[in-house]
């Protein structure tokens, strides 16, 4: 049994943010890293596929937004190793590709297309004063008319999700990009994005490496502290311990766990209620696919709503990775296309769902555990689709919080 003061599980940028925040703070700090992986980083490791990187979850970018989050990530690779970009970003409709968001973009199509968009979306409910839908199949079609959401927003969004749009809510919503009716007529008569842009408007990637570096030099900055091929297997909530697979065990003064809540095999201690809550919380997973090959495009990544196309997103290499060729697909593990050759990395978890009943489950959650010296921190340990910069800001909101001396 080794005992710390903090017992961090995963290896992700979340915990390995708020180790690295630890160890700076106070270096007589006992704390250990727990990581299932060979190597830290998480959903943002990064392999070399055909002499240059891959991300094996997908593309992972960093967002200009957060100045103190890059700040403290320069830290470890300085600003000089990365290549800054203007977000190119495209949706796949067939026969032409349009900028994202579609609303802001439909200027980029024929007139006679543009006239058709226009009408169903001054036909939607939130601009006839409709209230606004519970159910988020109906609040798309709310808020962007008939057109959109069967065209674009609701295959693309049945493909990533694997066809749970029943049971998501809408509560998460209003973080999309916001472009009203009126943005969207400004943008046809101007010939220009008009309301809100989308995450990653401006992003950083490295010159050289894949995006997992960082996470790679985040991790050796921890030194025996992080311990890799580590698999959690049960935590006991009451003595504040885990049991791995190797038989090995470890208790804290305070645990930090973002490992999914449903990948423990075994919840010790727990309230019954809260047990059964997990078990409601859903996520998907995904395939990343590398394919050879160039593609005629200037964007760094396209979404693909055609739902005879197995994969929802491409993201294209050559446009933001130096020295490369080839692109990768993403795809939901339940719509795997065999067909289609390449070097495949499979994600069990790459996106928690935003069911009607999250909220409920996570706030329950989080309260009953901080309660016992436990925290939630991250993509899964708060089970939001946070983007990494986000992961790192709430990882600095923690150890201010509850780990600064």
């Amino acid at each position: 049994m080794e005992r710390v003061k903090y017992l961090i599980l995963g290896a992700g940028p979340a915990g390995l943010s708020l180790a690295n925040l630890i160890l700076r703070g106070d270096k007589s700090a006992s704390f250990i890293v727990l990581e299932k992986e060979s190597v830290p980083g998480g959903l943002c490791r990064s392999e070399e596929v055909d002499n240059a990187p891959i991300d094996v979850a997908g593309g992972h970018f960093l967002d200009v937004r957060r100045p103190k989050v890059n700040e403290f990530l320069f830290t470890f690779m300085p600003e000089k190793e990365w290549d800054r970009y203007d977000r190119d970003s495209r949706i796949d409709m067939g026969s032409y590709e349009i900028g994202h968001p579609f609303e802001a973009n439909i200027w980029q199509m024929p007139v006679d297309s543009q006239v058709k968009y226009l009408k169903a979306i001054a036909l939607a409910g939130c601009n006839l004063g409709e209230e606004k839908p519970e159910g988020f199949v109906e609040w798309i079609r709310w808020k962007l008319g008939d057109l959109i959401a069967d065209e674009y927003m609701l295959p693309y969004n049945s493909k990533m999700f694997g066809g749970e749009l029943d049971s998501l809510g809408t509560y998460w919503l209003d973080k999309l990009p916001n472009v009203s009716f009126e943005d969207t007529l400004y943008s046809c008569l101007n010939k220009r994005p008009y309301g809100t842009q989308p995450g990653h408007a401006s992003f950083y990637y490295p010159k050289e490496y894949g995006y997992g570096e960082l996470w790679l030099r985040m991790g050796k900055a921890l030194g025996e502290s992080l311990r890799c091929s580590v698999s959690v297997e049960t935590i006991d909530v009451s003595n504040r311990r885990v049991t791995c697979s190797d038989g090995s065990e470890y208790e804290a003064e305070k645990i930090i766990t973002t490992i999914p809540w449903t990948a423990f095999k075994e919840i010790k201690g727990a309230d019954p209620d809260i047990i059964a809550s997990i078990g409601e919380l859903k996520h998907t997973g995904t395939e990343i696919k590398y394919v050879k090959g160039h593609l005629d495009t200037k964007a760094h990544w396209i979404y693909v709503p055609d739902p005879d196309k197995a994969h929802h997103r491409i993201l294209v290499r050559h446009n933001f990775c130096r020295n490369s060729e080839g692109y990768w697909l993403e795809t939901n593990l339940n719509r795997v296309d065999d067909s289609i050759t390449g070097v495949s990395y499979k994600n069990d978890y790459t996106y928690p769902l935003n069911t009607k009943n999250k909220p409920e489950i996570m706030h329950g959650l989080l309260t009953y555990m901080h309660d016992r010296g436990i925290t939630g921190l991250g993509r899964w340990g708060e089970h939001e689709h946070y983007n990494s910069d986000k992961t790192v800001e709430r990882a600095m909101e923690v150890y201010e919080q509850e780990c600064r001396s």
